[in-house]
C-alpha cells in the first residue's frame, strides 16, 4: 500500500438532536467508536461533541469510502447505544445524515484543538450556528445545512 495523509472532521447528530449521549457516560461510547474505527483501520485522532451530536477527527485509508466508514460507525454504535438503555435512555437512533469535510495536514490541529473544546465552544455557540459557520466557511450552501438537520 502506497503513503497516504487523508484526513477528516467528520459530524454526525442524533435524530431530532435529542441530548441522548448523556455526559457521564461519553467516554464509554467514544471508546466503542474507536474499537469500531480500529478494525476498519482507521485512525482516531480526536472524538467530542455534545449529547446531541458527534464530532471526530479521522484518517480513513484510500481504500474505505467515507460514506461506508460512517455508515458503518453510525450502525454498530447505534447497536452499542440501544444495547446500553441504561447509560443512553434517551438514545433512538442516528440523524440520516452527517457532514464530513476534509482537512489539511497544517489544519488538523487546529480541527483536533475545536473538537477537544467542544463543551467551552458550545457554552457560545448552539450546534445550528455551528453548523452554520462550518457550511459558511466551506462553502456550502444554507439548504444543505436543511438537509443535513432532517431526520
Amino acid at each position: 500500500m502506497g503513503y497516504y495523509q487523508l484526513y477528516y472532521h467528520i459530524v454526525f447528530r442524533t435524530k431530532g438532536s435529542v441530548p441522548a449521549i448523556a455526559i457521564e457516560h461519553e467516554k464509554l461510547f467514544y471508546k466503542y467508536v474507536l474499537g469500531i474505527l480500529n478494525k476498519k483501520e482507521c485512525k482516531l485522532l480526536r472524538i467530542g461533541g455534545m449529547p446531541d451530536h458527534v464530532h471526530m477527527l479521522v484518517s480513513i485509508p484510500p481504500s474505505l469510502a467515507i460514506s461506508d466508514c460512517v455508515r458503518d460507525v453510525k450502525t454498530a454504535s447505534h447497536k452499542f447505544l440501544r444495547e446500553n438503555l441504561d447509560k443512553f435512555p434517551l438514545f433512538y437512533g442516528w440523524g440520516k445524515s452527517y457532514c464530513a469535510l476534509t482537512c489539511s495536514s497544517t489544519s488538523k490541529d487546529m480541527v483536533f484543538n475545536y473538537i477537544k473544546n467542544q463543551k467551552e465552544h458550545h457554552k457560545k455557540m448552539d450546534f445550528r450556528e455551528e453548523l452554520f459557520s462550518f457550511f459558511r466557511e466551506y462553502g456550502l450552501k444554507e439548504e444543505d445545512m436543511e438537509f443535513f438537520l432532517k431526520d
